[in-house]
């Protein structure tokens, strides 16, 4: 006879979700204590709860089938918003699994009883408190279902202790497939009609768009039309470099960003959103296209992008010619001498190996990057959608549990990488193939200049050192080795070539700390 925790964890593995990230506590304990009967459940630690959201969302964005997280009570779930909320921005999908006070102790009002609903709801698609053991496996195969809801969902399961502790019930059959709208054949005969008929379209990707082949067949199809492709600054995940096509990025500045979206009479957008800024400032625009601008959204996130795509090329009738767009084997040149944004940039683009996954959180520092690796071995990028920091290094644990025989590239700011710090133990500790790159400019780089767009010309002491992370300056080697992770410190590209060279090589993590 199993117990509502075993009925769970066995319906998880019926339903393919064999991974989880977890930061347990008491009322998880029967959880934790079913995982001994489940072997082919590989469960993760993570010293904090951001830290399992996080890899949960990595994990998927290269999987594309949900993990799960194993968080304690409405303070955990708490914890690990940040990054939940990048998830639920990049579509992926999760199934949280968060312990609660047994039923009958939820009315004493004990310090952690909480409204562990109220706090799943702004961060999930899907949220259920588990009310008798009996209904677990039910619930669990409902989680799953919703969590593989496309694009990707996330899906919050409460589980009080009682229900893991009393006796379950036998295992559910779990719903895997999920099924995409289909674009209608007139809205895709719209889309052709306002491609032909415009002076100086644009084609608006994302989502499922950006995967390398639906993207190639895009490119042709802009090739025909005559007009660019774009995305968004940032994407969940975008295979690029040599043999792909170069996705422009829409600018994450807003003047920048105006200047390159006005001539655009009309956008078509597949599996993307309007273009706005990311924040709002005085004096200037938070939709960064004209009034004018006529928009045909084709498809969203939720639509089945591949299907129209083929359906579009073809109408518009594509040729079998390489696209225009398609990028090139170009590696630059190693530089040499003093570390800057342009040098780290082509150090980048010459050493990332072909197939390797990057995890980008860099910030001010690597604004440049995208473009100075456009002609790089293939590889992927993820992005963070949300903007909330502390992104990078526990997508970089997911992503490298996923992908175990691809080379995983944490891209860091100093700042940043703070947040979730505790992600370079689990690192060690699952002995993960990444290498971390912490751009040290000690300051929180990117406030310094969100002052100036705000209107504050001439900041104050005060103000300043506010965004500044020295006295006491942070040693990210001593951090590093501290939690387990092997690091150097270097200050020019010569130092930092051999090291990033060393740690390409090398199996398992390994952290430089690049002072800027």
């Amino acid at each position: 006879i199993m117990n509502g925790a075993e009925s769970l964890v066995a319906t998880l593995l019926k339903g393919d979700v064999n991974v989880c990230f977890t930061n347990p506590g008491t009322s998880e304990m029967h959880f934790v204590a079913a995982l001994d009967q489940y072997e082919e459940m590989r469960s993760i630690l993570c010293l904090f709860e951001g830290c399992a959201t996080g890899a949960a969302d990595g994990y998927f964005r290269m999987q594309r089938t949900p993990a799960s997280t194993l968080l304690h009570l409405g303070p955990g779930l708490a914890n690990g918003l940040a990054n939940l909320h990048n998830a639920k921005k990049a579509s992926s999908g999760i199934v949280n699994i968060v312990g609660e006070h047994a039923l009958d102790h939820i009315k004493l009002n004990a310090p952690l009883t909480s409204d562990i609903e109220g706090i799943a709801r702004p961060v999930s698609h899907w949220v259920k408190t588990s009310k008798s053991s009996k209904d677990i496996a039910i619930d669990g195969a409902e989680a799953i279902k919703n969590a593989r809801v496309n694009p990707g969902q996330i899906a919050t399961l409460i589980l009080p202790g009682d229900t893991a502790w009393n006796e379950g019930s036998k295992l559910e059959s779990v719903e895997f497939k999920s099924s995409s709208n289909k674009v209608s054949a007139d809205l895709i005969q719209e889309g052709v009609e306002a491609l032909k008929n415009a002076k100086n379209p644009l084609i608006l990707v994302g989502g499922a768009a950006l995967e390398e082949k639906n993207l190639i067949k895009i490119a042709k199809i802009a090739d025909k039309m005559n007009c660019p492709i774009k995305t968004d600054w940032f994407n969940a995940r975008l295979d690029k470099g040599a043999g792909r096509i170069n996705s422009v990025r829409i600018p994450y500045v807003v003047d920048n960003a105006v200047e390159v979206l006005k001539s655009f009479d009309t956008i078509l957008i597949i599996g993307a959103r309007r273009p706005v800024a990311f924040f709002a400032y005085p004096d200037k625009p938070g939709v960064l296209t004209q009034d004018s601008t006529k928009f045909v959204e084709l498809a969203s996130l939720s639509d089945d992008i591949t299907d129209l795509i083929e359906k579009l090329s073809d109408k518009i009738g594509v040729s079998n010619i390489v696209p225009s767009t398609m990028s090139e084997l170009k590696i630059p040149e190693i530089p040499k001498g003093p570390i800057n944004t342009t040098s780290l940039g082509m150090v980048l683009g010459a050493l990332i190996p072909e197939n390797a996954i990057v995890v980008d959180e860099s910030v001010t520092t690597g604004r440049e990057f995208f473009y100075q690796t456009a002609g790089s071995h293939p590889h992927t990028w993820l992005n963070n959608c949300g903007g909330s920091i502390g992104f990078g290094m526990p997508v970089a644990i997911g992503a490298a549990v996923a992908c175990p025989d691809q080379k995983v590239i944490s891209l860091e700011g100093d700042g940043s990488a703070m947040y979730t710090v505790q992600s370079l133990w689990t690192m060690a500790r699952e002995n993960l193939d990444i290498v971390v790159l912490i751009f040290a400019n000690q300051s929180y780089k990117i406030l310094q200049g969100e002052l100036t767009n705000v209107g504050v010309d001439n900041p104050g002491k005060s103000a300043l050192e506010m965004l500044s992370l020295k006295d006491p300056s942070l040693d990210w080697v001593s951090v590093s080795k501290g939690m387990g992770v092997d690091g150097v410190r270097v200050d020019n590209i010569e130092d930092l070539v051999k090291n990033f060279k060393h740690g390409l090589k090398e199996n398992g993590p390994f952290l430089i700390e690049v002072m800027i």
